[in-house]
């Protein structure tokens, strides 16, 4: 992983410069802040890496919510559809026999109605539908019909997409964790580049780009979000 690559990076940068020999003043100096911008580096690289992996997680989690919520979703609406059909087959009979003045077996059909069919079927009549023109085609055209299963199946699609979002996000989120850690290993670049070079203004001006990028990705990191 690159959080892992870092920290071998830094530690081996850090032992070079245990292994050379005695330094000037200055020269020490500059190894003493090297050593502590490693050691800062380490550190957040395994903190980032480790929230990404965190996030990256979550993120697998949520989508396979989603996912249940979905199949969930496709279930319910395929029960709810097939109840409307029992229904609107019922609806069916019922005009036969009432067209045909069977009152009791009219009857029969209407008992035999789902409870929220019911209810929009006794608005529909009240719609004169046999002579109003306007009147809706049937009683699942009524807005007094509720199917439990449909609705059901509305708040699942809803909760689905919720979850599947929160998940990209979680995902982004992760995304940017592994930009701090390549950012993190370029101030590692910048560090072994700034110790190959045997002038100071050279050596010092790679120091504060390391440091000044070290500075503004723990920033970054500071502001994301942690799980």
């Amino acid at each position: 992983m690159p959080e892992d690559q870092n920290i071998e990076i830094a530690h081996k940068l850090t032992e070079r410069e245990e292994q050379a020999g005695p330094k000037r003043p200055f020269e020490e100096a500059i190894e003493i802040a090297e050593v502590v911008l490693l050691a800062i580096v380490a550190i957040a690289t395994a903190w980032s890496g480790y929230q990404a992996a965190k996030w990256d997680g979550h993120q697998a989690l949520l989508y396979g919510e989603a996912t249940k919520a979905r199949f969930e979703s496709d279930s319910a609406s395929t029960r709810g559809g097939q109840v409307l059909l029992g229904d609107a087959s019922n609806f069916e009979a019922w005009l036969q026999a009432h067209e045909e003045n069977q009152t009791r077996l009219a009857e029969f059909f209407v008992r035999r109605f789902t409870p929220g069919y019911k209810v929009a079927f006794v608005a529909w009549l009240k719609t004169d539908p046999f002579t109003a023109k306007t009147a809706p085609a049937g009683p699942a055209y009524m807005p007094e019909y509720h199917n439990p299963l449909f609705e059901k199946a509305d708040q699942l699609n809803t909760q689905a997409s919720a979850l599947f979002e929160q998940g990209t996000l979680d995902r982004e989120t992760a995304d940017k964790y592994v930009r701090d850690t390549v950012l993190f290993a370029s101030v590692l670049f910048l560090i072994g580049i700034g110790q190959r070079f045997k002038l100071r203004g050279a050596r010092v001006t790679a120091g504060s780009a390391a440091a000044i990028l070290l500075l503004y990705t723990l920033v970054t990191l500071v502001e994301l979000p942690k799980i």
